[in-house]
């Protein structure tokens, strides 16, 4: 269970759960976005998505706290 941040033309970012394993190399990240949509999401193996942090950590009023700061999780928190 790890979710992503992929970039979005409408909502700039958009969380994605990925829902088979990535091996190194692999060319395509199989996700669900939050809504149920299955894509396969290309991917360059030097650069992956960002990953999202845990619900538990949304709200998070020092951004320091967060596992993963980049600016999806700036923007979403």
């Amino acid at each position: 269970y790890n979710r992503v941040w992929i970039p979005d033309s409408e909502e700039v970012w958009r969380s994605a759960e990925i829902t088979k394993d990535y091996k190194a190399g692999d060319h395509l990240l199989h996700v669900q976005l939050e809504d149920g949509t299955e894509l396969d999401y290309p991917v360059d193996p030097v650069a992956l998505p960002p990953l999202r942090n845990p619900d538990i950590l949304v709200g998070e009023n020092d951004l320091t706290a967060l596992s993963y700061l980049h600016e999806p999780a700036v923007l979403h928190n």
